[in-house]
């Protein structure tokens, strides 16, 4: 038993296993990852998507174990956030971990892009990769609240919050909001047993960057870690699922680096 310091009450230990998770942005690659170590942990997933009905279809009936759920909705607007909160928390329960790993990143270099491209660009990144974080860990953290028994959060953040992304200048600043947005949360959300902290992966080979990693451009993305590779989504999947633990609770307020020592901050 842990005592909550903000009423002086005996709470529970956080579970290590069968915990109601929800995973955003699940469909495939990192997210499909994220779901696949949850499940196998022993964990319930419900598995969110915004539009690849088909790819979660295939994530959701490769995971271990049963009792997962698919649950499809917009994030980028308030509403659509408070209906997936809503519908896991009907389907599994309630919830115990959440996952921020939905995110958007399309190229709107500063130079060559007209500007209603580069504010449509911005405010579409900024309503996924940062509001609908912020909107979903308001409302996970509110349900965890009520249960009493303590809570993770994880962001996913990105290495290119520090090493700076010259053509996806939106999803590097929306990251690094991303960041501080979990650090704001670690302090205000920790007498209440909730966790919450962020990773910032480099790249990772997953089917979204598959063009990049292609060719002469792809080679020299790997040459900017001495291992000479990039991630594969499990590595990052790992360190998610530690972060998720009971045993990991005086890692909050962290931003964990996982990026084979291509950028090193100081």
């Amino acid at each position: 038993m842990h005592r909550n310091v903000a009423t002086g009450a005996k709470r529970p230990r956080f579970a290590e296993a069968g915990r109601r998770v929800l995973v955003t942005g699940a469909s495939r690659g990192l997210g499909r990852a994220l779901a696949t170590a949850f499940a196998a942990n022993g964990d319930r997933v419900a598995v969110h998507y915004g539009s690849r009905r088909e790819d979660v279809e295939a994530t959701l009936a490769a995971l271990p174990g049963d009792g997962h759920i698919l649950v499809g909705a917009d994030v980028s607007e308030p509403a659509g956030a408070t209906t997936l909160v809503a519908r896991t928390v009907a389907a599994l329960g309630g919830i115990d971990v959440l996952v921020n790993n939905a995110a958007v990143n399309t190229p709107h270099p500063p130079a060559t892009t007209p500007f209603d491209a580069w504010a449509t660009a911005w405010e579409h990144h900024v309503r996924v990769n940062l509001l609908a974080t912020a909107h979903l860990s308001h409302l996970a953290a509110q349900r965890m609240i009520e249960q009493g028994g303590g809570g993770r959060i994880v962001n996913v953040g990105s290495r290119g919050a520090f090493r700076g992304e010259p053509d996806h200048p939106a999803y590097g600043a929306t990251k690094a909001a991303v960041h501080a947005l979990g650090q704001s949360l670690a302090v205000a959300l920790a007498p209440h047993g909730i966790a919450v902290t962020s990773v910032a992966p480099g790249f990772i080979e997953t089917d979204r960057v598959a063009p990049r990693l292609a060719g002469e451009q792809g080679a020299a993305i790997r040459a900017q870690s001495p291992f000479g590779r990039v991630a594969d989504p499990a590595e990052i999947a790992d360190a998610v699922l530690w972060l998720a633990s009971p045993r990991a609770e005086w890692a909050s307020g962290t931003v964990v680096d996982l990026n084979g020592a291509s950028h090193l901050r100081t």
